[in-house]
């Protein structure tokens, strides 16, 4: 039997959380914030590539965090959105394999794990470049991300790992940058969940023939101002509801 019925392959900044990949830099190196605001809103944009993105993070970031400086942050801002945790939990109890899948560090989220702050998962795809070293507490299968398009990619060797059909596959993205992973998803047959939704990701979609099939969370207008009070107000145990259809299950909370 295989272990897995279905798969949950998911971004991480402003669609599971409020946090932001360079948010911990910004709590110690205030100073550098508007430059890593403009680099951050690059690279979600597409308008240029997310190596070049890290590059220009590199060379105005004063030091790499320490471990202590990360549980700093940790402590004091870290933040999923409401239900983000149960329904980790829920794909875990329900064999369902979740996969984080960000442009975000794998360093932010190796302290999460050991800290508890998120349920124990499968895979983890993120930047390698601020890593700290493997802990009992790291995800099994820790996958490099260099390029936006590496999303699509570490998730395809992750379903193939575990044998996982394209149309058990359920992808959740927020903003442009996710774009690729979506157009990936739509050319397999998986379902494609839009949450907090940018425009940057609608105009992607909209220009590449991809439909969503699930807006779930505050679908942002063009030029409207990010409101995480907005973001709170949904509660992501609800998409499990939405997943249960795509692997025909019988829903129970």
């Amino acid at each position: 039997m295989n272990a897995y019925v279905g798969m949950v392959t998911s971004d991480w900044s402003q669609c599971l959380s409020p946090n932001g990949p360079f948010d911990a830099f910004v709590f110690h190196y205030p100073d550098i914030q508007s430059q890593l605001d403009r680099i951050f809103k690059s690279y979600t944009s597409n308008e240029i590539s997310l190596s070049r993105a890290v590059e220009q993070v590199t060379k105005i970031l004063p030091a790499p965090l320490t471990i202590g400086q990360m549980d700093g942050y940790m402590a004091r801002r870290f933040e999923a959105y409401r239900g983000v945790r149960d329904l980790i939990r829920w794909c875990r109890d329900h064999r369902i394999l979740f996969m984080i899948n960000t442009t975000g560090f794998m360093a932010y989220f190796q302290r999460a794990f050991a800290r508890g702050l998120l349920p124990p998962i499968t895979a983890l795809s993120a930047q390698s470049i601020f890593r700290f070293e493997k802990s009992q507490y790291d995800p099994h299968d820790m996958v490099e991300l260099s390029e936006i398009e590496d999303k699509a990619a570490n998730s395809a060797a992750i379903a193939q790992q575990f044998k996982i059909a394209p149309e058990k596959i359920v992808i959740i993205g927020d903003s442009g940058g996710d774009g690729p992973h979506f157009q990936w998803g739509a050319e397999i047959g998986a379902t494609l969940v839009g949450s907090m939704t940018k425009p940057s990701l609608g105009n992607f979609c909209r220009e590449n023939g991809i439909q969503i099939h699930c807006q779930f969370g505050h679908a942002y207008a063009s030029g409207e101002k990010i409101s995480i009070e907005k973001e709170r107000q949904f509660d992501f145990q609800d998409l499990s509801i939405v997943i249960s259809d795509v692997l025909g299950l019988t829903y129970c909370s």
